[in-house]
């Protein structure tokens, strides 16, 4: 087959083309879209308040007094005297370090004032040769001045030794740790021949006959707990008994990404069954001046558009994550304990309370952890 300049031409160009539609079909490919990450919201359970009625909160319980306890030096551990779940007097070994260093800066300590005081009584007759000389006229005031010099600054290096000695002694003793009241162990935090630091714990010993609970508070009703308040604790352990206890502490700030404070009841009776980590349940009973219940949320948490008012709730999803779900409201007052939602809430559902701007209806979200933990396990 004969080609003529004209076809050779005209196949030429028809190859230039489909080369350019290949390289221009690669270049608008590209790399795929990056994948938005999931946006992280704090979140809080939705609770009606108001009118009379108690409020349930669970807790843990902990010993009316609880004591890190620690060696003020630092050494080698020889022995441990105690183990979990023993009972200790007041002034009971619990552990013991290595004390041969510390033996020997006492003994040194113990030669160097022998030393000093030598130095001292050597000093002391030296000074009073020279006054004796000194008053009969036989030797110079330099003289007599300077052996008094010397004879001061030997008792004040006897002083400074003594010190030290009483030093290396207080440290030989802190390297046997004694129990500060009487309790139990709760806790041992090291073994023989370990390493410890100053400040490291050792032992955690409990005591007080009173037990403590400790709670987590929704922020809607923190306000309205007062130090001296009666409430009932019931502990799973211990089913079909209730005790009788008192709020001692009321938090007055909350933990890092929380929205609960932490308040403290005490036992009014001691009780030998109730253990230190015992899951307890701690009953509040709560009341407003005009008795109705409502559901109050912080205002920032409600957005509103042409649509009207909205909240968005999240849906529980896996591992952390959620839906969250636009919802309209109806708002009524607005008070300092928040704004009242007259409908479009339920109780016990979780409310985003932050970012509602740049959140939309069915996004996927992720619960910051306290947030899904108190999904997991609701107030009730």
């Amino acid at each position: 087959m004969t080609f003529t300049p004209q076809l050779r031409y005209t196949l030429r160009a028809g190859a230039w083309i489909a080369v350019a539609a290949v390289l221009a079909l690669a270049g608008c490919s590209g790399p795929p879209p990056e994948e938005e990450p999931i946006r992280p919201v704090r979140t809080e359970q939705v609770i009606r308040t108001g009118g009379s009625r108690v409020r349930t909160f669970s807790g843990i319980a902990r010993a009316g007094v609880e004591s890190r306890l620690s060696f003020k030096v630092a050494g080698t551990v020889q022995r441990v005297a105690v183990k979990v779940g023993d009972v200790v007097g007041q002034g009971q070994l619990l552990a013991e370090l290595d004390p041969r260093d510390y033996e020997l800066q006492v003994e040194d300590a113990e030669a160097s004032r022998a030393q000093a005081r030598a130095r001292a009584r050597n000093a002391e007759s030296n000074l009073e040769r020279v006054r004796g000389l000194y008053e009969n006229n036989n030797t110079s005031q330099n003289s007599y001045d300077a052996a008094r010099a010397e004879y001061e600054y030997s008792a004040a290096q006897v002083s400074s030794v003594e010190k030290k000695l009483e030093l290396a002694r207080s440290q030989l003793s802190y390297t046997r740790l004694l129990s500060p009241l009487d309790g139990a162990i709760s806790a041992v935090e090291l073994e023989v021949n370990e390493n410890v630091a100053v400040g490291q714990t050792v032992v955690v010993l409990t005591s007080g006959n009173r037990p403590e609970v400790r709670v987590a508070m929704p922020e809607i009703f923190i306000a309205r707990v007062r130090e001296g308040e009666p409430v009932d604790v019931t502990f799973d352990a211990l089913p079909g008994r209730s005790f009788d206890a008192v709020v001692t502490e009321v938090g007055v700030a909350s933990g890092d990404l929380s929205t609960t404070f932490p308040v403290t009841v005490r036992l009014r009776e001691a009780s030998s069954d109730v253990l230190p980590g015992m899951a307890a349940e701690v009953a509040i009973g709560f009341e407003t001046g005009d008795g109705r219940e409502r559901i109050l949320v912080p205002s920032f948490a409600v957005g509103e558009d042409r649509q009207g008012r909205f909240v968005f709730v999240v849906e529980p999803g896996e591992a952390g994550t959620a839906t969250a779900r636009r919802r309209q409201v109806k708002v009524g007052d607005l008070s300092g304990e928040g704004l009242e939602i007259l409908k479009g809430l339920e109780e016990g559902e979780l409310l985003i309370t932050a970012g509602v701007s740049r959140i939309e209806d069915g996004m996927q979200v992720r619960l910051l952890d306290k947030d899904a933990q108190e999904m997991e396990e609701p107030a009730r």
